[in-house]
């Protein structure tokens, strides 16, 4: 008897055993579904429901996903990173829609010592970010390969525009470094607030300055309104955008006033266009059906896809990790961030990402390409 109840306890400790080998990975995922910055949220919801359908488990454990909307606040971004690591218990956070938010969600990731996937193109040096990576491809990169446009197009002078936040100072930046190496003068630094209804002075100030061309520091829908102004104020030369402004309601609200925009974006908006053996078209159609059958339609914007390729991201990353330590614990968040940033070569929708433990980013020049947008549809440039 005393034999059959040391093997019963046996079985039964290995049963308990079993049950916390099989616990489940969560990840805490943060947008914008609310607010100015909506029109951004909504398709990365989008996206990433596609994605935990497309890849439910991870090294046979289910994943649970937790969403939170933030209502474009970058403090309600903060408070709900706090919920869902402190009552959650979240492995991981993805999100959110704006830089202002993904910075805020940044300082709480630091803190609580949890993994950060930002969804916005946001970026801390040093300790400050060390628990980050960010999955838009950097402001430098893909600014760059839009003033190598300008150049052979023989564009001199450049006015700019952007948003009075950290996205608008991130174009800056990096066009200013940019347009000097190329011999481009930078004519203008306007402004404005992403829930501004009107940019009519700062239009006029650029009109005033004469540039050759004119480029914008904007996203979404908001990223619309100096397009406008300048349609409407008589001006006819090229303009020209970034990749946050891949996105259907930019293209509605804008209308005839964003014909012709040339911006650079991520491969997956021209999937189909591309060569048969670059690997990224077959991500990028794998995630349009994944998309078609989680949302009942096809992906229209490039910010969807962001959130998908955050959850591979994750999902490379924890099957590593799993082998390491249990999910749920401090050591697994550990486990998970080094597992992250140590990311190689992983194939996603918009480039094959490369993480290194001092480097926020994983894009390369894979990662970009150059699209005009025709009569509502963006058509890949040679």
């Amino acid at each position: 008897m005393k034999a059959i109840k040391t093997i019963a306890a046996t079985l039964l400790g290995a049963g308990l055993a079993l049950n916390a080998l099989a616990a489940d990975l969560k990840v805490g995922f943060i947008t914008s579904q609310s607010g100015p910055v909506s029109s951004l949220g909504i398709p990365y919801a989008k996206g990433i429901q596609a994605a935990a359908a497309y890849k439910p488990e991870v090294a046979g454990r289910k994943v649970q996903l937790i969403q939170l909307d933030d209502g474009s606040d970058p403090s309600t971004a903060a408070r709900n990173a706090r919920k869902l690591i402190d009552e959650d218990k979240v492995d991981v956070i993805i999100g959110t829609a704006g830089s202002p938010g993904a910075l805020a969600i940044a300082a709480v990731a630091r803190e609580t010592k949890t993994p950060l996937i930002s969804i916005a193109n946001a970026n801390l040096p040093g300790e400050d970010g060390a628990w980050m990576v960010t999955l838009p491809q950097p402001a430098p990169l893909m600014i760059s390969a839009i003033v190598d446009r300008m150049k052979k197009s023989g564009i001199k002078t450049v006015g700019y525009i952007g948003f009075s936040d950290a996205w608008g100072d991130l174009v800056y930046d990096s066009l200013t470094q940019a347009a000097g190496a190329a011999g481009i003068k930078v004519l203008t630094n306007e402004r404005f607030a992403r829930a501004d209804s009107s940019v009519t002075g700062q239009v006029l100030k650029i009109v005033a300055a004469r540039p050759d061309a004119v480029i914008t520091g904007t996203s979404g829908t908001p990223g619309a309104l100096p397009y406008r102004a300048l349609a409407e104020r008589g001006y006819k030369g090229p303009i020209y955008g970034t990749h946050a402004l891949i996105n259907p309601d930019f293209v509605r609200v804008g209308g005839a006033a964003v014909e012709g925009l040339l911006a650079p974006t991520g491969p997956v908006i021209v999937a189909e266009q591309l060569p048969a053996d670059n690997p990224i078209r077959k991500v990028s159609m794998d995630f349009r059906a994944a998309y078609q059958k989680a949302n009942g339609a096809a992906p229209t914007d490039a910010f969807s896809a962001y959130s998908f390729d955050a959850w591979l991201l994750f999902a490379d990353a924890a099957q590593r990790a799993t082998a390491k330590a249990e999910p749920g614990t401090p050591q697994f968040r550990v486990a998970l961030r080094d597992a992250i940033v140590n990311t190689k070569e992983l194939v996603g929708t918009h480039g094959v990402y490369n993480f290194k433990p001092d480097n926020r980013y994983g894009s390369d020049e894979r990662s970009r390409v150059i699209v005009k947008l025709e009569k509502g549809q963006w058509k890949l440039v040679p």
